[in-house]
C-alpha cells in the first residue's frame, strides 16, 4: 500500500511553472478516504482534499498556498499514494511539517511522507506514470468496514472475458469513448491539440481475484475524466454478457462516449501511486 516515491531528476523541458518563485518546493505523499469530500480540487462551500490541505498549511506555516496534486480525483474516490507539490518560505524540517499537518488535518487525510524536492518538481507536470485500482466485492453481504471502499456487486461475471477485454486497452489509444466531459480539460491541455488531449498510453490493465474481492489494476501515463470508472463499467458489461470481449477495439475506434459502458461508482476507485523519473 506504500506509494511509489522514486528519486527524480526533472528535465528543463518539464519545469514547474512555479520553479522561479522564492522559497522551497515541497513534495507530499497523501492517503485519504474520499467518501466525505467533493474530490481533490478546491470548490466554493465544499469540503475537498486540496482545500483541507491548503487550510492546514496556512494554520501550520502561516502561508496561503494552493497545493497541486498529481491528479484531480473525483468526489468519493480514495487515494493511497496521491502526490502534492507547493512552495513554502518557512524553513521547517520535513518531519516536523508531516507531524504538524497530521495533527491539523481531518483523520480521513494522512500525510505519509514530506520532503523538499527539486525546485522544478511539480506533482502533475513531472509525473510519468499513475496506477489506479478498482475494487469489487462479490458476496451477498458486504461488511460495513468495506462498504465505503468497494463496489458491492454479486452478478455472475465471466472473468476470462473481462481479462480479454482488459488487455484490449493496453498501448497508446484515443480514449474519447471512455472519457466524460471535463470542464477543466481546456485549461489543463492548453497548448496541446484537441486530438492529443484524448490520447493516453496504458501499460498495465488486468484483473485479479482475492477471496471475495475482484480488483482491476491499471497503469498509464495519464487518465481522462472518469476514464478508469468508464473502463470498469464497460468491462463489467463484458463480464455479464452484454458486450463481447473483443468489442474494445471497436469502442475505441468509435471515439464516442455512447459506445462504451456505464460509469462505475466512485467508491470502488483508489489512486494507488504515482511514479516520477
Amino acid at each position: 500500500m506504500a506509494a511509489l516515491t522514486k528519486t527524480f531528476n526533472i528535465e528543463e523541458s518539464r519545469r514547474s511553472p512555479e520553479s522561479d518563485l522564492p522559497g522551497q518546493t515541497w513534495k507530499l505523499v497523501l492517503a485519504y478516504d474520499g467518501t466525505d469530500f467533493r474530490g481533490w480540487q478546491v470548490q466554493p462551500d465544499q469540503r475537498t482534499i486540496q482545500g483541507e490541505l491548503s487550510t492546514a498549511l496556512q494554520r501550520v506555516c502561516g502561508e496561503r498556498v494552493l497545493p497541486q496534486g498529481s491528479g484531480r480525483t473525483d468526489a468519493g474516490v480514495h487515494a493511497l499514494g496521491q502526490v502534492a507539490s507547493f512552495r513554502l518560505m518557512a524553513p521547517i524540517p520535513p518531519s516536523n511539517l508531516q507531524r504538524a499537518l497530521n495533527r491539523t488535518l481531518p483523520q480521513a487525510i494522512r500525510i505519509l511522507s514530506a520532503e523538499i524536492a527539486s525546485k522544478h518538481f511539480h506533482a502533475r507536470h513531472s509525473a510519468i506514470d499513475k496506477t489506479y485500482e478498482y475494487r469489487i466485492f462479490r458476496a451477498d453481504v458486504c461488511p460495513p468496514s468495506l462498504a465505503r471502499y468497494v463496489y458491492a456487486l454479486n452478478w455472475p461475471l465471466d472473468l476470462e472475458a473481462m481479462t480479454i477485454a482488459g488487455r484490449g486497452v493496453i498501448g497508446e489509444h484515443d480514449f474519447t469513448s471512455f472519457a466524460a466531459h471535463d470542464p477543466d480539460a481546456a485549461t489543463r491541455n492548453s497548448g496541446e491539440s484537441e486530438e492529443a488531449s484524448w490520447v493516453r498510453t496504458i501499460r498495465e490493465s488486468g484483473w485479479r481475484v482475492e477471496g471475495y474481492q475482484l480488483t482491476y489494476r491499471v497503469s498509464g501515463n495519464g487518465f481522462l475524466h472518469h476514464m478508469v470508472r468508464n473502463l470498469v463499467g464497460t468491462f463489467l458489461d463484458v463480464g455479464r454478457g452484454a458486450l463481447p470481449p473483443d468489442s474494445i477495439p471497436a469502442i475505441l475506434a468509435a471515439r464516442c462516449r455512447g459506445a462504451a459502458g456505464p460509469t462505475a461508482p466512485a467508491r470502488g476507485l483508489v489512486l494507488v501511486g504515482v511514479n516520477y523519473p
